[in-house]
């Protein structure tokens, strides 16, 4: 598979249920475990990111409850959390994204610290000063937002906004993507598919083909979906085999399962963007995307998985075996997640399992049935040892930025 990984390791403390983890990406990622164990929360960190940088942080913990549902609540009472990540962008170039939001008395919170190196250009922020930056010139900080919506105005740190700011995450609605849809000038699917209807508009005729032959693998007798125009209002419209017709009948949403809805929701987000590098998509997160499908479906829509994650990264929530009934899936894309004592335990899968699906003794979906998937502890008791990496400039593969950093810091 190629190798089409935007955050190739995420780093988190704190996050709602999840105390510590350290985990590495694929292109196609499975966070597999039981309902509860915090598979989502996880997802959710990462959308987390691309809503602070598209609203506002303001908005992004406010829709999670405020500070104190974001921060993880435990005995230790812990006053902060941090997200952190090391991502890869199209032409091949790396960086590290990290930040620490800490509470404040009367629901009120504070970025403490945020730092990004990438391609040689860095900045780094302290409670709402910037201390250190490789461009002489730079926006004020503040501790109410996230500083990379301000450095996004400078062409050296654009690439990492527009990034992470483009990353989707879905919990796909059927009841909206039927309902009637305003016409969307945006190209990025909305996380419920309330746009669904402007984002297939506008895939090309390869790419919309690619999806019909998807849709018609999983919805027998489906040829074709398109958009219908009802005034300033849009909805979907189906081409479906009908018995005794010799052509397709039409059907408009409103007549279709929410099965079919949700599958079609579930290709616009995976194949959104086409080829158009401008448009990507660079990491699309779905939760259980295996709801309302029938089992018999379940090889087809990996299928569609794997096939989207050679142009973007893919993360899926799933706790179906049907889904991972497949020998064939790299015991390296699954994380096993866990919860223990009401806290997320995430890492790959343990030895024994490991060594079962390395031999191709059984699935992923048989462990899985089994209640034998686990995340190995080793590497769970070594991230909530561990700190997040912090970003001091002395990292062993950036020497020419460190010396770059030192001469411009030292000319100002």
């Amino acid at each position: 598979m190629k190798d089409s990984r935007f955050i190739t390791r995420v780093f988190l403390k704190n996050y709602k249920s999840i105390a510590a983890c350290d985990v590495q990406l694929g292109p196609l990622t499975f966070l597999v475990g039981r309902n509860g164990s915090g598979k989502s929360n996880f997802l959710d960190a990462l959308r987390f990111v691309a809503d602070a940088l598209n609203y506002s942080l303001d908005h992004a913990i406010r829709d999670r409850g405020g500070i104190n549902d974001v921060r993880r609540r435990s005995r230790g009472h812990p006053n902060h959390f941090s997200v952190g990540f090391v991502f890869t962008l199209t032409e091949g170039t790396t960086g590290h994204y990290t930040f620490r939001i800490g509470s404040r008395p009367r629901g009120r919170y504070e970025v403490q610290t945020e730092e990004c190196i990438f391609q040689g250009e860095y900045f780094r922020v302290n409670s709402g000063s910037v201390t250190t930056s490789s461009v002489r010139v730079v926006p004020a900080a503040a501790t109410d937002r996230l500083y990379l919506v301000n450095a996004s105005g400078l062409p050296e740190f654009r690439p990492v906004y527009e990034a992470f700011s483009r990353m989707g995450f879905y919990s796909l609605n059927p009841d909206r993507i039927r309902d009637l849809q305003d016409s969307d000038p945006g190209d990025v699917l909305l996380r419920d598919g309330s746009n669904l209807t402007s984002v297939l508009s506008q895939l090309s005729p390869s790419v919309k083909g690619h999806v019909e032959e998807y849709l018609a693998a999983v919805v027998p007798g489906v040829h074709a979906v398109g958009v219908k125009g009802f005034g300033p209002k849009e909805t979907l419209e189906f081409r479906q085999d009908v018995a005794g017709d010799k052509y397709p009948w039409r059907f408009l949403a409103n007549n279709m399962s929410d099965g079919t809805l949700r599958v079609l929701g579930i290709l616009i987000a995976l194949f959104q963007g086409g080829h158009d590098v401008r448009k990507r998509v660079p990491l699309v997160g779905i939760e259980e995307p295996e709801i309302a499908l029938h089992p018999a479906a379940a090889g087809v829509l990996l299928d569609g998985l794997r096939d989207a994650a050679h142009k973007t990264q893919v993360i899926v929530t799933s706790h179906s075996p049907d889904l991972l009934d497949n020998k064939d899936l790299n015991v390296d894309s699954i994380l096993a997640v866990e919860a223990q004592n009401g806290t997320t335990a995430i890492a790959g899968v343990d030895e024994v399992g490991r060594s079962l699906l390395g031999k191709r003794l059984c699935t992923t979906g048989d462990l899985l049935r089994n209640d034998q998937l686990q995340p190995d502890l080793m590497s769970v008791a070594a991230a909530k040892a561990g700190e997040l990496p912090p970003f001091d400039f002395k990292d062993k593969n950036s020497k020419e930025t460190k010396n770059k950093a030192g001469n411009r810091w030292q000319s100002k």
